[in-house]
Order: C-alpha cells, then sequence, then structure tokens
C-alpha cells in the first residue's frame, strides 16, 4: 500500500504542476472560504450543515459508489494535500490515509477522524452471520467504523468539526456556533423521535439480508439485530446456514420487515421475504448516496427520516 500511495503522491505532483492555473481559476469564487475535503457522506453533510456559506465541501466518494472498495486518485490526494479541513472515518478502510499522513508532501491544515469524536465498539458478530473467511492478523482489534448512525454520535462528531471550523476560521466562530447550535438541535429532535418509534414499538428486533453497519444505532436505541453480514464485510453470498436461520427467526418472531442497505442487490432479501411473507424495506446507512439523491438535496437528516418510518413498520 505504501508504495502505491508513493506512486499516486508523485503523480499527483505532477499534476498539480499541469493543473494549477486551471485550478486557481475555478476557485476563485471560493476564494475566502474555508476548503473542506470528506471522504464519505456523512461528514460532507455535516460539513455543509454547520460552515453554510463559509465553506466549500466535497466528497472524495463518488455517488452511487461503494464505499469499502475506494481507493484514491491521484487528483483526489491533490484535494486532500490542499485541504484546510479533512475529515474521513479512521478505521481499517483508510489506510491509505495515514500513509499520506505521513509523507513529506503538503498536507492539510487540520485533519479529523470521525472515530476519534466517539466511543467507538468492536466489530460485532452475532448468531446466524455468515463470517469473514480471512481472520485479522495477530490480536489485532477490529472496531465498527459505522460511528455515524447513531444520531448522538452524529451530534458528538458534529460538535468535533464545529471546533475544528472555528479554529481554522476565528472570525466565522458566531456563524459557525449558531450553525452548529441549530444542527444538533434538528439532530437531537431526530433521536428522540428514534427513542419514541422504539419505546412504542412492539418488538426490538432488527432483521437486515444484508450486512448490518448499525452497531452504533442499535446499542443506542437499546434493539437486537440479525443480520447475513458484519458491518465491514466484503462477502456478497451467504451460507445456506445463514440463508435458514434467517428465515426461521422471522417466522418464530414474526417479523413483518426484511432490512437491505443501499446499493443492496437483494437477492438474500427476495428468498427470505419469499420464504416468509415478510415486506422487503431499505434502512440506509448513509454512508454514501446516490446522484440523484445528491441532486435531489437528501441529507443526513433527510436520509434517517425514511429510516425512522421503516423502523416504525418493522417494530410495530
Amino acid at each position: 500500500m505504501k508504495k502505491i500511495i508513493a506512486l499516486l503522491l508523485t503523480v499527483a505532483a505532477i499534476t498539480a504542476i499541469f493543473c494549477g492555473c486551471k485550478s486557481q481559476e475555478d476557485n476563485k469564487k471560493d476564494e475566502g472560504k474555508l476548503k473542506v475535503v470528506t471522504t464519505i457522506f456523512p461528514p460532507y453533510d455535516f460539513a455543509r450543515q454547520l460552515g453554510g456559506d463559509k465553506v466549500t465541501v466535497s466528497m472524495l466518494l463518488k455517488p452511487g459508489m461503494e464505499s469499502h472498495n475506494f481507493d484514491p486518485t491521484p487528483q483526489d490526494i491533490i484535494n486532500v494535500q490542499n485541504a484546510d479541513l479533512f475529515i474521513y472515518t479512521g478505521g481499517e478502510s483508510d489506510k491509505w490515509v495515514k500513509d499520506i499522513l505521513e509523507s513529506d508532501d503538503k498536507k492539510p491544515k487540520k485533519v479529523l477522524a470521525m472515530m476519534d469524536c466517539v466511543d467507538v465498539v468492536t466489530e460485532d458478530t452475532v448468531e446466524g452471520m455468515t463470517k469473514e473467511e480471512e481472520e485479522n492478523e495477530g490480536d489485532e482489534i477490529e472496531y465498527d467504523e459505522h460511528v455515524w448512525t447513531s444520531p448522538e454520535n452524529a451530534m458528538a462528531i458534529s460538535r468535533k468539526i464545529s471546533e475544528a471550523l472555528k479554529e481554522l476560521s476565528p472570525s466565522d466562530s458566531q456563524t459557525f456556533e449558531k450553525n452548529t447550535k441549530d444542527y444538533t438541535k434538528e439532530l437531537s429532535v431526530l433521536d428522540n423521535d428514534f427513542k419514541k418509534a422504539v419505546e412504542n414499538g412492539k418488538r426490538k428486533i432488527m432483521v437486515f439480508a444484508d450486512r448490518f453497519p448499525f452497531r452504533y444505532f442499535a446499542d443506542a436505541y437499546g434493539l437486537s439485530y440479525f443480520a447475513a453480514f458484519p458491518g465491514c464485510s466484503a462477502d456478497t453470498e451467504p451460507s445456506a446456514a445463514t440463508i435458514s436461520f434467517l428465515i426461521n427467526k422471522v417466522k418464530e418472531e414474526k417479523i413483518p420487515v426484511v432490512f437491505t442497505i443501499e446499493f443492496s442487490n437483494k437477492k438474500i432479501a427476495d428468498t427470505i421475504c419469499e420464504g416468509t411473507g415478510a415486506k422487503q424495506l431499505e434502512f440506509h446507512s448513509c454512508h454514501n448516496v446516490s446522484q440523484e439523491m445528491l441532486d435531489n438535496g437528501s441529507t443526513y437528516v433527510s436520509i434517517m427520516k425514511s429510516n425512522l418510518e421503516h423502523l416504525k413498520e418493522a417494530l410495530a
């Protein structure tokens, strides 16, 4: 990986030389604004909500792209190096970031890892899941990276982003402070709505015919869960035992809804729903969005509100 990153850094440097003039022209309209670069959608949305018209925010992950397979391009590296604030997750999937930050090349002014903003938990494998074939090397602990799925964590991350923005541009502190207050209030309402939905539900179980990137969400609201794979699993084909287990669990518990996550091929859900009569709904992890969603102004809050309605059906 380090050799690949070194090569990309070299290419990035050459690219910057040839593209520098064009970039200066393109950036005139954003002169005076803080440049924020994020790897994925949640911090991208948090930063634009908090920064308002005082920042320009860009996301490295292309809309609709599978986040776990992301590799930076030379242009991505240039964008990271030129950022005032670079925000990334901080887990196993972001190992390439460490190589960039440890290089002797230009670095962003400030760096923030979302996993440093909250208390992290380990990747969990519950009964019935198809386990990864390859285990981690040695005794390395694999932490769950999907920290933003809990609105409470989203608030904590947003406050850290706000602090970083204020440090970078003290003259705009009042604007950032107001935006943070308004946004955390919005997230707090969302958090309370989820609590009420769980309190009013007849059951406390979620079933995912997919990966399960919602450990922080489930822990926050006291929900138990069953799924085909852990959150960061690279597998796409579950074992026959997993399919059988999930079908039996849905039947035994009379589960009305089986969830998939965004960009799923839905094959597993189709099989389980066919065998149980359960309804199939999406529970979006916000990891990434489609181009259509981005164009239509989807936000973390709007996506989670849709999840809220689907959760009510699942717990009814």
